[in-house]
């Protein structure tokens, strides 16, 4: 598996329009973009720091932020690493680690992600990314 960069690190969120507040008014980063994803249900907003982004998630229905957030409040959630290839990053990962998907899924931005089973990674909840070219 060839990891290029740390894409962006995940950040539950109890309400989005605070939290995009605190994140750029009060640490003063870039503000990129928004939007809602189906998939995870979950509203997500973008902020620039650095060569990293932070993604602010607000739950809106139930799926895994909703259920972090039940469990833990609100909080860090996972990190996510950029390869080229998400297929090819998979078939490597299900060679000796755990996944939580069978196949790629649709992420923010037209991206195809898929996750590792934290147990599998040190207890860290795990993201690949692969960016729409």
């Amino acid at each position: 598996m060839d990891i290029k960069k740390i894409d962006h690190i995940g950040i539950v969120v109890r309400n989005l329009e605070a939290a995009k507040r605190i994140y750029g008014n009060g640490l003063g980063l870039l503000y990129i973009r928004e939007e809602v994803s189906d998939e995870f249900h979950c509203k997500i907003a973008f902020f620039q720091c650095g060569e990293v982004l932070i993604e602010l998630i607000e739950p809106t229905g139930p799926g895994p932020s909703r259920t972090f957030l039940d469990t833990h409040g609100e909080g860090l959630h996972h990190i996510c690493y950029e390869v080229e290839d998400i297929s090819e990053a998979l078939a490597g990962a299900k060679a000796g680690l755990r996944t939580s998907y069978a196949a790629p899924k649709a992420g923010a931005g037209g991206s195809r992600v898929f996750f590792l089973d934290p147990s599998s990674v040190c207890g860290v909840e795990t993201e690949f990314v692969e960016l729409k070219k």
